[in-house]
């Protein structure tokens, strides 16, 4: 079969997919543009390679370049022209679909609510006792009203109030709801630790020539399906 010289096929793979089935097609990696609907169709069900181990004994994780994905698409359609729009080298991982139970999962919520709840307080308090906040409250209020602090003042009443506020605004996010429609620090810190893992990924499996890529062969049998 050979497509149309005419005919462009524009593709595009993000930097990072998760499978949930052992053959993965070029369907499953890419998003495709094209004026012949047919022609998508059946680039979706070529197969780009399979995952042979699937315990947890192996690494369910490989990367491809865009040229291993190219030279799928060349195999069966080698006059078709194909422009790539996404990334030159991307990250396809094997999950099973295993769904914990409702109470595992209330565990973990609990367990990180528990871990961000003390450790939080233990930051604060830590914070506070290295730069004496009791002593410099109690100095203010003997300084404002000539009387000695007990504690218990509206100085500490206010900075417990404004953590609060702060810690709020700051995060962008309270429960379910967000103050902005900007992301949250947490969600672009999460983002940019996201992208160094892939970015390490990528570069690991490069150097060690393990990189699915032209001239790479698939033990699998014929992509065609």
């Amino acid at each position: 079969m050979s497509g149309s010289k005419n005919t462009v096929l524009y593709i595009k793979a993000d930097r990072n997919h998760e499978v949930t089935k052992p053959d993965v097609t070029l369907g499953d990696v890419l998003r495709m543009e094209c004026t012949d609907k047919n022609l998508i169709a059946r680039i979706k069900s070529i197969r780009l390679l399979k995952f042979h181990h699937i315990d947890n004994k192996h690494e369910n994780r490989t990367a491809v370049s865009i040229l291993k994905v190219l030279q799928c698409i060349h195999e069966v359609y080698p006059d078709l022209r194909v422009e790539n729009m996404g990334e030159t080298d991307f990250i396809v991982t094997y999950e099973t679909q295993q769904t914990p139970g409702k109470t595992m999962h209330y565990l973990k919520a609990a367990g990180v609510t528990l871990i961000s709840f003390f450790g939080a307080a233990f930051s604060t308090m830590a914070f506070n006792n290295d730069v004496d906040t009791v002593k410099m409250f109690g100095q203010i209020y003997e300084l404002t009203t000539g009387r000695p602090s007990d504690g218990f003042t509206i100085l500490e009443i206010t900075y417990s109030l404004g953590l609060i506020i702060g810690i709020l605004t700051f995060f962008n996010h309270f429960g379910k709801k967000k103050l902005s429609v900007d992301p949250t620090p947490m969600e672009v810190e999460m983002r940019l630790y996201e992208n160094d893992i892939q970015t390490t990924l990528l570069e690991t499996y490069a150097r060690k020539e393990k990189e699915l890529d032209v001239g790479t062969t698939d033990t699998s049998d014929s992509r065609r399906t």
